[in-house]
């Protein structure tokens, strides 16, 4: 079965595509078999990002159900013979804003998909959508740029992420599910409590559920004069939210990323000694060291 790793971001612009495009031929490089799949809905563009400009089928084609399983809108890509990519959709108002038994059938048919790693590109922002595919996967990424609004956006994405984290636990629990479902959290701490008095059990199922939530940040565009003070995040993350956060990689501001975006390029083969080319090849290789080394945080 393959190994799903999700990559979101609590806005958009900060890079999330192409990164996970990156990734997923890094990946692909270390003799892994890497599906890369767009689930932006409504923006997907990642299939720009590696020349495929009009693919012949999309994601809309699964949804619609002219295709029935997601391992046949894999398809493959030139520059590398180990990557397929699923085009994403949002090319109508319907697949943009799909219903929830669409929603749950794309879940359940990523657990047929023939590969080793499945990198799952995720649409910006807290939605329902955004936040169930990032917690569909076995690992999570989240992608951040020195901006004080993107730092604030990644800690609102992880905190409500976090809180959907422990709902979801409670689905099949009735009594709990519906005591915790018909409420509006603004902490997970909030969470905790209602569990806790709910069900004896239920705060200590909720912690642990939270503890094992570990995603971790990428950094894009960092320069010189534009950083992030991790320890701090880590610190908020851990005392708010409950969940370690681990840094995977800092990617530079560089030009070459931009010349690679506008070439259908990705930058670790157009520009493959460039600095933001180098820091993705380092993040990759962190990466899948990690995959080696830790235990699935299946949602």
């Amino acid at each position: 079965m393959a190994c799903v790793i999700s990559v979101a971001s609590g806005k958009g612009g900060v890079g999330k595509s192409v990164i996970s495009v990156n990734l997923a031929l890094v990946m692909a490089r270390k003799e892994k078999q890497v599906v890369l799949a767009d689930l932006d809905v409504g923006g997907a563009d990642a299939h720009v990002l590696v020349g495929l400009l009009n693919p012949p089928l999309t994601l809309t084609d699964f949804l619609n159900h002219r295709i029935e399983r997601l391992d046949d809108l894999a398809q493959g890509l030139p520059i590398h013979p180990n990557l397929r990519i699923i085009p994403g959709t949002g090319d109508t108002l319907a697949t943009a804003n799909m219903a929830y038994s669409q929603k749950k059938r794309l879940i359940r048919n990523f657990r047929d998909i023939r590969a080793d790693v499945i990198i799952i590109d995720i649409g910006a922002g807290t939605g329902y959508h955004a936040l169930d595919f990032f917690l569909m996967a076995d690992h999570h990424l989240a992608v951040a740029t020195p901006d004080p609004t993107s730092v604030l956006d990644l800690y609102r994405f992880i905190k409500l992420a976090a809180i959907r984290r422990v709902l979801s636990m409670f689905v099949m629990r009735d009594v709990m599910a519906e005591r915790l479902a018909n409420r509006d959290y603004s902490s997970v701490e909030e969470v905790l409590d209602v569990a806790g008095k709910t069900d004896e059990s239920g705060r200590s199922i909720a912690e642990s559920t939270l503890k094992a939530f570990q995603p971790a940040l990428i950094l894009n565009r960092i320069s010189g004069r534009a950083r992030v003070n991790v320890p701090q995040l880590k610190k908020l993350l851990k005392e708010y939210v409950g969940g370690d956060l681990t840094l995977l990689g800092e990617i530079p501001e560089d030009p070459a990323m931009e010349q690679a975006v506008r070439a259908y390029i990705p930058v670790v083969q157009h520009t493959p000694s460039s600095p933001a080319a180098v820091a993705l090849v380092k993040t990759g290789e962190t990466l899948l060291q990690l995959l080696t080394a830790l235990p699935a945080q299946a949602a």
